[in-house]
């Protein structure tokens, strides 16, 4: 039933490209029209109405050489962020060692304590408890090379 259903939707669509427009400037406008079931099962009274979707769109280089016209005519304004619009922050400044760097683990109970693993990852989310993922060369007894450290359970080696 409802392949049936979808097959007399999908019938039902009308696209028209080529419609006239009163505006002055040239902007290209589809017409997409969605029949209600009524319109689909009275199809013999004329007087039926339908529902229109009308859809403007403007082409990338008419809309550049719009707003460069503008801008060639008008003098050169600072725009401040309008109401509800927040002003972007600049971003901090990264947190722990790079990625691909060496780092010695201090972490005693660590079965890499005191050898060298390079940093994959770094979370930079401040609530993270362990934001730095190592690997190592050496596996441990669980056959696993990587592992989460703190920021205060590492330290960067040159």
């Amino acid at each position: 039933m409802a392949s049936c259903n979808i097959a007399s939707f999908a019938s039902g669509f009308l696209l028209s490209p080529n419609v006239a427009s009163n505006s002055p400037s040239s902007r290209n406008t589809t017409m997409v029209m969605f029949p209600t079931k009524n319109n689909l099962s009275s199809s013999s009274s004329s007087s039926s109405s339908s529902s229109r979707l009308v859809v403007r769109a403007e082409d990338d280089a008419a809309s550049a050489s719009a707003s460069a016209s503008a801008s060639a005519s008008a003098p050169a304004t600072v725009t401040t962020p309008v109401e509800g619009e927040v002003a972007k922050k600049p971003k901090p400044p990264p947190i722990g060692p790079k990625r691909g760097s060496k780092v010695k683990i201090l972490r005693r109970e660590s079965y890499w304590y005191k050898e060298t693993g390079s940093v994959v990852a770094v979370d930079q989310d401040p609530k993270t408890r362990y934001p730095v993922v190592v690997r190592f060369n050496k596996v441990n007894y669980a056959n696993v090379s990587t592992n989460n450290y703190a920021l205060d359970e590492i330290e960067e080696v040159k």
